[in-house]
């Protein structure tokens, strides 16, 4: 792959930011410092990511005169809670931080969002870059503004629409992810072909084994192409009023999964594929897909390596956490479902009984 960073914009006026795409940009400067107004950076990662990246990110930091504070997080979602939270608020405390220091997220969807959180209440807001170092990160939650922590009833319950000031997404990150993490993202980019981009499915049903072996090229055009979907849904509906609702497919199932077994137990986006195909024979239940084009979905999704069946909760379990869900209006459960691949809606008109009858063909 050529050294080639590719820019993408979030046009969101006074808030709009850059995502910069490429292999190697967390050693370019130049991307940073135009954003870094104090001499001084925190940089919030966890004990998985930061013996991998911080002294590179640190160092480019320091050879431009930026002194940093290094706040290391356990890893993992089950530390995605207030007691968390609340020491990376005793660092930045500690420090003496203002509200202008530069609050640096480097790892994945979790420090992602619990850093983009942080600075949104610390001081009422310090600003923030997203640093994604995971395939799920660089392509969703690192884009768009959604921070947050979970609460024992639910997941990303907390939280706050908070802008980033940039995006580096840095595709050489991903050689160091692990096997189930990578299939684990490739939900969230499959994701992309299955409610907006028709087109991009069928490249991804061409290309998935590309993906899995890490080509450079591959990824790097899957995470271009994902991150322009999600940019042009953010700047569509910047605070989830419409359409970037869609952009949770599978995930009121795979929520529920993730809660019901417990944070932690299921990775997000292997509850997001299970989610997904639950969504997609609802779909079929309700007569919008065939059952050709739910089997299509479930062979890219097996051939990603991801569970296409989520755990036995029990029917009754699934709907009770479900009932949780951000986008519940008015007592009634509104559902991310397909009119077709490549076109999703938002739906309330499935029955308790259609609902049902769907979590049990999907779950084991």
């Amino acid at each position: 792959m050529q050294d080639l960073t590719h820019t993408l914009n979030v046009a969101l006026d006074e808030r709009a930011y850059s995502i910069h795409v490429g292999c190697g940009v967390l050693s370019k400067p130049e991307l940073l410092l135009p954003h870094i107004k104090q001499k001084k950076a925190v940089i919030v990662s966890n004990t998985t990511v930061a013996p991998l990246y911080l002294g590179m990110l640190r160092s480019t930091l320091e050879n431009a005169g930026i002194s940093v504070l290094p706040i290391v997080l356990p890893d993992g979602e089950a530390f995605k809670n207030w007691e968390t939270l609340n020491l990376i608020f005793d660092a930045l405390l500690g420090a003496h931080c203002e509200r202008n220091t530069m609050l640096i997220a480097l790892g994945g969807g979790v420090i992602g969002d619990m850093g983009g959180f942080a600075a949104s209440c610390y001081q009422r807001g310090m600003p923030f870059i997203q640093v994604p170092t995971t395939l799920l990160s660089l392509v969703d939650s690192s884009v768009g503004g959604k921070t947050a922590i979970n609460h024992p009833l639910g997941k990303n319950m907390i939280g706050a629409f908070y802008q980033p000031k940039l995006v580096l997404a840095d595709i050489s990150t991903l050689d160091t992810l692990p096997d189930r993490e990578l299939k684990a993202g490739l939900a969230e980019v499959i994701k992309y072909g299955l409610i907006r981009d028709g087109e991009f499915f069928v490249w991804l049903e061409s290309n998935i084994e590309k993906l899995m072996a890490r080509d450079k090229d591959a990824l790097a055009f899957a995470v271009h192409r994902s991150c322009a979907n999600k940019a042009e849904v953010v700047v569509a509906d910047e605070r989830e009023t419409g359409e970037r609702a869609l952009l949770n497919l599978g995930h009121t199932f795979g929520h529920a999964i993730e809660t019901g077994l417990g944070y932690g137990e299921w990775l997000h986006g292997e509850a997001v594929a299970a989610g997904t195909l639950i969504a997609a024979e609802l779909s079929r239940l309700l007569g919008w897909l065939i059952a050709e084009d739910v089997s299509r979905i479930e062979k890219l999704f097996v051939r990603a390596g991801l569970p296409v069946a989520g755990p036995a909760l029990g029917a009754g379990r699934y709907l009770e956490l479900m009932r949780h869900d951000k986008k519940v209006l008015d007592g009634k459960l509104r559902l991310v479902l397909l009119e077709k691949i490549g076109r999703a809606v938002m739906s309330d008109v499935a029955t308790e009984s259609q609902i049902i009858a769907a979590i049990e063909s999907r779950s084991t």
